[in-house]
């Protein structure tokens, strides 16, 4: 059984480590375990409970009361509130618990869920996003896997693929042509994926090259496919702090405006450019491409 520390749970659940504290010498909230040389840690079990906690909590429950539940009773209400699929944050926390699991159809139940009940376009910007660059944010530190992220990101590219193939809105009679790509070293490919949905469903054309394209390969398809807006997502750390240097080496295979999307976007200053159309959000992104 896996063992956490207190800034894996930390982490994990959103809730500093003082509080936790607190909780335990005020409530005896889930007390952590100890090792034969007297180390805290959490295992599996704890972490469920304090992630059933903060759901009750994070709903209008004080701490207090939570404190004098049983078990079941606690399970009995967090699985009530599971069921409303409008509440982003206990979303967010089942995509984690399920992730952590590895439990393929619990998050695949989830998310579809979530999809049917709020719209792909609200599930993306208020529950998927969110919970990705969670888990982004945990993977850098080592509180989970690698594995981790790759088993939610391809439950993910699952989900765009069959809403993507749903949308039946025909061609618009002034389309534009969007070329669709990650440049070199990066491989997220969810924020890529909703642009295309998103293109498909206001009726444009779009070419989808996917990850990792060579940016010496950017002009060949220029010259072939004469698109009027190429489209990037810039998700990856491992791209380094420099953005604007990569935004550069796209644009100068390019002829056309370039739409830049991503975490990295909102995080660092970009710059501007006659040619460059920063989209810092989902809503920057639903309205550029509704307008055109």
């Amino acid at each position: 059984m896996k063992r956490f520390s207190i800034s894996d749970i930390e982490g994990l659940i959103g809730i500093k480590a003082h509080t936790l504290r607190a909780w335990e010498s005020r409530f005896n909230l889930v007390p952590p375990k100890r090792t034969s040389t007297n180390i805290r840690y959490y295992d599996e079990q704890d972490l469920k409970m304090l992630l059933n906690i903060v759901t009750l909590n994070e709903n209008g429950y004080k701490i207090s009361k939570i404190a004098k539940m049983t078990a079941q009773q606690i399970n009995t209400l967090v699985t009530q509130l599971k069921t409303n699929w409008n509440n982003d944050a206990v979303q967010v926390l089942n995509l984690s618990e399920a992730t952590l699991k590895y439990d393929e159809e619990g998050f695949s139940k989830i998310l579809a869920a979530c999809i049917k009940e709020l719209g792909m376009v609200k599930t993306m910007d208020t529950v998927l996003f969110p919970f990705m660059k969670r888990v982004g944010m945990l993977w850098q530190t080592s509180t989970l896997d690698p594995s981790h992220q790759i088993f939610a990101a391809n439950l993910i590219r699952d989900q765009l693929i069959i809403a993507i193939d749903k949308v039946k809105k025909p061609v618009k009679p002034n389309a534009k042509r969007f070329l669709l790509f990650l440049p070199e070293a990066e491989t997220h490919e969810t924020g890529l994926l909703f642009a295309r949905y998103l293109l498909k469903r206001c009726g444009h054309h779009v070419l989808y090259l996917g990850q990792d394209i060579p940016y010496g390969d950017i002009n060949k398809v220029m010259e072939t496919y004469e698109p009027d807006f190429a489209f990037i997502v810039l998700t990856s750390l491992n791209l380094g702090k420099d953005v604007n240097k990569i935004i550069n080496k796209v644009m100068d295979n390019l002829k056309v405006p370039l739409l830049v999307a991503g975490s990295l976007i909102s995080e660092f200053d970009i710059m501007s450019g006659e040619r460059l159309i920063p989209l810092k959000n989902v809503c920057d992104m639903v309205d550029f491409l509704e307008e055109i």
